[in-house]
């Protein structure tokens, strides 16, 4: 009887407790790729995420009285360090929804985002929930990409190594605009390079470079994502503490001049050093 008790009288923070796989992500009105390995994990008034790239870690509050109920992560480790992101959420026993506001003080109303907002779309389900992993990512393939990023993480030191921020974006002819270019982060290890937007990982990728060219050389073998498993060329420079990035769609030629135009395919990408 006391452990009935004590059940029922459970709340949905204890009802959280455990890890969730991040099974798609919408954000700012666009479906992301999904990101093999990617993860939430509540233990205590804590949550850890994981597989996005960066490690986010803090507190987490919520209110199950308010309709609909909500949600704060205050950041405590990680690239967001700091803020705090208000959302809202709903669950049954395997499946959690959660939308959050990225940045800003005003908390979303419904389970849905929109293009400009900062907005981004979860939904996870109880780690051992999802039964067609294994379909999409057999454990070889997944054990091989990892080693494959360990591997690229500890080789040589490139002109690209280090964290960066993006000074501006133009995909397919279109630019990015101003309030999601400063969600994107580029962080490169060695010969693994990682774009976020936020929480979600944009690209994830081995890289090789040739500066006996001019434009430099830049090849990715792709690891995450609608690209995992291709291959891209592209071209750099880095002039003036800025670094810009033209790539071609996998499959596509070479890029030979820094631009992006509607119809080509192209990512045309410029950063600088984060502070």
């Amino acid at each position: 009887m006391v452990l009935g008790f004590r059940a029922f009288m459970a709340t949905d923070l204890d009802k959280l407790q455990g890890s969730w796989d991040v099974t798609s992500l919408e954000m700012d009105g666009r479906k992301m790729p999904a990101v093999p390995g990617a993860k939430i994990v509540i233990k205590g008034g804590r949550f850890t995420s994981l597989g996005m790239g960066q490690t986010y870690e803090g507190k987490i509050e919520i209110d199950q009285k308010k309709t609909p109920r909500a949600i704060d992560l205050v950041f405590t480790a990680g690239p967001q360090t700091g803020t705090r992101n208000l959302g809202i959420y709903t669950f049954g026993r395997d499946r959690w929804t959660l939308c959050l506001a990225t940045y800003g003080d005003t908390r979303p109303r419904t389970f849905a985002t929109k293009p400009g907002t900062g907005v981004a779309l979860e939904t996870l389900e109880r780690e051992g929930a999802v039964t067609k992993v294994s379909k999409k990512a057999p454990a070889k393939q997944t054990a091989s990409r990892i080693a494959k990023a360990r591997a690229a993480e500890a080789g040589p030191v490139t002109p690209l190594e280090g964290d960066w921020k993006m000074v501006s974006g133009v995909f397919n002819g279109a630019a990015l605009a101003d309030n999601m270019v400063e969600w994107c982060r580029r962080t490169t290890r060695g010969g693994l390079t990682t774009v976020m937007a936020g929480p979600q990982t944009m690209v994830k990728a081995t890289f090789t470079l040739d500066t006996s060219t001019h434009p430099h050389a830049i090849d990715y073998v792709n690891l995450a994502g609608a690209s995992r498993g291709k291959s891209q060329a592209g071209i750099f420079e880095i002039a003036g503490g800025e670094l810009r990035i033209c790539m071609a769609a996998p499959g596509k030629p070479r890029p030979t001049a820094f631009a992006s135009k509607s119809g080509d395919g192209r990512s045309m990408t410029s950063w600088k050093r984060s502070d």
